[in-house]
C-alpha cells in the first residue's frame, strides 16, 4: 500500500483481469456480509479492504457519456470506457454474501440471537481498520486531525438522529433514495438507517413487498422517484467523491475515518436495543388447524426479527371449536434505536459479555487477513 497523501492514479479504462476476480469475489462477498448488519455499510467495507477509491472510479465510469453511447447501441465504445468487470465481479461476490446469510447463515437471526458476538465482530473489523487506514496518511498533523474530527461529529450526528414521521411525496421519495444511495456509498453511515430516520424504510420495503401481486402497478408508481433519485444520486455523488479523493486524497481519507469513528456508537455490541413490531401479513385458518395449535401450546420467540403469532379469535362465541377461526400474524421487528451501555460501570451485569469480547478479538485479527488482500491488489489502490 503506497505510504504517502497523494491521490492514487485514476484509471480512464477498467483495467481488471480476470486473474484477480477470486479476490474481488471474496471482497464483494464480505461487503455483501456488512450490507446486511444495520449500522454498517458496504462503503465501510470497501474501505477496510482496500477497494473504495476504485469503486468509486468505478461506478463514475457508467456517465452520462456512457449512456450516450449505449443507448445509440454503441456498445462496444461504452463498454470499453465503464468499468464493467470490477462492478460485475464485485456484484457477484455481494450478491452471493446476501444469498448465503439469508439462506444459509441467517446472520439477521444471529443478530437477534447473538448481538454481542456480531456486533464485536464488526466492531473489531472497524476499530483495526481505523489505524490502517490512519497510517496511510503519511506524516498525520493536526490539520488531518481536525478533518477526521469534523467526520466524527457528522457520523454521530447521523447515527444519532431519532426517525420522525415524514412525507409520501413523490419529491420526499426521490430526495430519499439519492439521500440513502450516498449513504450507502459513504463508509460508516448505512443507507438502510438513512431510510430509517427519513422514516421510509418501512413504506420502501412494503411497496418491494407488494412486487408480483396484484398491486404491482400501484408500487412501481410509488417505487419509481425513489429508484430515479437513487440513481441520479450515485452519479452525482460517486463524481464529487472521485473528484475529491483525486485532489484533496489525505484530508478526505481522514474525514472517512471520521465516519467510521462516528459509526462505532451504533456497532458497539453492547447496547439497549429498542424495537417496534408491525404486521406484515395475516392469515386467517381454522381454530384447530395444526399451526395454530403449535402456536397456542409453543408460542414462538420473539428474539428474532420476524416471527408468527396468534392475533383475534374469529367467532369466539361459537360452542365448537370447529366453528371458529383464528388469525395468524406474521411480525415483523425492526430496530429504531439503540442506546450503548459500559458492561460493569453502568450496568451491574452484563448479559453475553465475552461474546462480545471474543466477536471485537475475531474482527480485530481478522482485519489483518483483509490488509492482506489490500497489498495484494494489483492496482495498490492507497484507500
Amino acid at each position: 500500500m503506497p505510504q504517502h497523501d497523494q491521490p492514487p492514479q485514476q484509471f480512464d479504462n477498467d483495467r481488471t483481469s480476470w486473474k484477480e476476480a477470486p479476490f474481488l469475489l471474496i471482497k464483494g462477498f464480505l461487503m455483501g456480509s456488512a450490507d446486511i448488519v444495520p449500522g454498517v455499510s458496504g462503503g465501510t467495507m470497501a474501505l477496510i479492504v482496500g477497494i473504495y477509491n476504485r469503486l468509486i472510479h468505478a461506478i463514475s465510469s457508467f456517465d452520462v457519456p456512457f449512456l450516450k453511447l449505449f443507448f445509440t447501441f454503441q456498445w462496444k465504445e461504452a463498454f470499453r470506457r465503464a468499468h464493467w468487470k470490477f462492478i460485475l465481479v464485485l456484484l457477484s461476490g455481494i450478491f452471493c454474501a446476501i444469498l448465503f446469510f439469508t439462506k444459509i447463515v441467517p446472520l439477521q437471526i444471529y443478530m437477534f440471537t447473538h448481538p454481542e458476538l456480531i456486533f464485536g465482530l464488526f466492531f473489531g473489523l472497524i476499530v483495526g481498520s481505523i489505524f490502517i487506514l490512519v497510517k496511510a496518511i503519511e506524516g498525520f498533523t493536526w490539520q488531518h486531525g481536525l478533518f477526521t474530527l469534523a467526520g466524527i461529529l457528522i457520523g454521530l450526528w447521523v447515527v444519532t438522529r431519532v426517525p420522525t414521521e415524514t412525507s409520501e411525496s413523490p419529491f420526499y421519495l426521490f430526495l430519499s433514495g439519492a439521500v440513502a444511495i450516498c449513504a450507502m456509498v459513504l463508509p460508516g453511515i448505512s443507507g438502510s438507517y438513512i431510510l430509517l430516520i427519513m422514516r421510509k424504510y418501512d413504506f420502501i420495503l412494503s411497496q418491494l413487498g407488494k412486487l408480483g401481486t396484484v398491486d404491482t402497478l400501484n408500487a412501481l408508481w410509488v417505487l419509481a422517484p425513489f429508484v430515479l433519485g437513487a440513481i441520479i444520486g450515485l452519479m452525482l455523488f460517486t463524481r464529487l467523491l472521485s473528484w475529491l479523493l483525486d485532489h484533496f486524497y489525505a484530508p478526505t481519507l481522514a474525514v472517512l475515518i471520521g465516519f467510521l469513528i462516528g459509526s462505532l456508537y451504533v456497532i458497539w455490541p453492547y447496547q439497549n436495543r429498542i424495537y417496534e413490531e408491525f404486521v406484515t401479513k395475516t392469515e386467517v385458518v381454522e381454530y384447530t388447524a395444526e399451526r395454530a395449535q403449535a402456536l397456542r401450546e409453543n408460542p414462538a420467540s420473539r428474539n428474532r426479527p420476524e416471527y408468527e403469532r396468534l392475533g383475534d379469535v374469529i367467532n369466539p362465541d361459537a360452542r365448537f371449536n370447529e366453528l371458529k377461526q383464528v388469525e395468524i400474524e406474521v411480525v415483523k421487528q425492526k430496530l429504531i434505536r439503540s442506546e450503548p451501555y459500559i458492561p460493569y460501570w453502568t450496568t451491574t451485569k452484563t448479559t453475553n459479555f465475552w461474546s462480545g469480547i471474543w466477536g471485537i478479538a475475531i474482527g480485530f485479527v481478522l482485519v489483518i487477513g483483509l490488509d492482506f488482500l489490500r497489498k495484494g491488489d494489483a492496482y495498490q489502490d492507497a484507500v
